[in-house]
């Protein structure tokens, strides 16, 4: 199988239309239907059920379209670590989220640039759900994650820390006194409906609380009395002084862990592993 067959039928199964994915990948229709059919009769399966109406995947099929795309991720990380090397064959990019992990991030670039040797560390900043994709496509080296809310299928990871949470709440309000807060206070709050994150999908499921994707918009939404959080504690940390941090006693622990993908044979992201978890 080429890669040119597995692009073809990547295109194919996700639009299941053949014009439009013609269309896509700047071909015209004949040539890519006798591909796909080639293809079919080369693996002994039919991936595809067609009608005068629809194009749709069989069992095959979809096996096809999640080995493909992981195959073709794949080879486009590779070709872009390759480009990279060549321009900057001692650097490391490191994706973390916007605004999170701020006082673990600082000591850990601060221990891993005393190392002899050390490769320059340039930050991808992404929203929530963002890591998995770049690291997959070879954007990103390695990533900053936080258990249980973000994804590590598929990656190697090391735990670096485990903590509480906390709400994030305007310092005005009645609650930002207490000393701690149940998940259930936090959820009584109907004039503070609870934030709203984009899933893996890129999108925020419905609900009454404002969408954010960052905490600096986070923020800025909780200040002016829109919408709440719970956070790590360590979010807690500096805050602005129009907000106050809670502790939540029922919050779930969150642990913060670094990720690669099992494939990387850079040298620079085993040093930064090693560092970061060096006790």
């Amino acid at each position: 199988m080429e890669i040119r067959e597995l692009r073809y039928f990547v295109a194919v199964a996700e639009e299941l239309h053949f014009g439009k994915a013609a269309q896509r990948l700047g071909m015209a229709q004949p040539p890519l239907s006798r591909a796909i059919t080639q293809l079919e009769r080369r693996l002994g399966v039919p991936l595809l059920e067609r009608t005068s109406r629809k194009v749709a995947l069989t069992e095959a099929g979809a096996v096809l379209l999640a080995e493909g795309r992981a195959i073709l991720g794949a080879v486009t990380a590779a070709e872009r670590r390759t480009r990279r090397a060549a321009t900057a064959p001692s650097s490391l990019v490191l994706a973390v989220k916007s605004g999170t992990a701020g006082g673990l991030l600082t000591k850990l670039l601060d221990a891993y640039a005393a190392e002899p040797g050390a490769a320059a560390v340039d930050l991808l900043l992404c929203e929530a759900h963002q890591h998995q994709q770049l690291l997959q496509d070879g954007q990103a080296d390695v990533a900053l994650l936080h258990l249980p809310f973000d994804s590590a299928a598929g990656l190697d990871t090391e735990a670096l820390c485990t903590e509480g949470q906390v709400a994030i709440l305007p310092s005005s309000h009645p609650l930002a006194d207490r000393s701690r807060l149940r998940m259930a206070d936090v959820a009584a709050l109907p004039e503070l409906p609870m934030a709203r994150w984009p899933g893996p999908g890129g999108n925020c499921p419905e609900g009454p609380g404002a969408e954010v994707r960052n905490r600096t918009q986070l923020f800025q939404l909780i200040a002016l009395g829109r919408t709440t959080a719970v956070l790590p504690e360590s979010a807690g940390a500096d805050l602005r002084r129009d907000l106050a941090a809670v502790p939540v006693l029922d919050a779930p622990p969150v642990t913060t862990v670094i990720a690669w993908p099992p494939h990387s044979r850079l040298r620079a992201v085993a040093d930064l592993v090693r560092v970061a978890t060096r006790r």
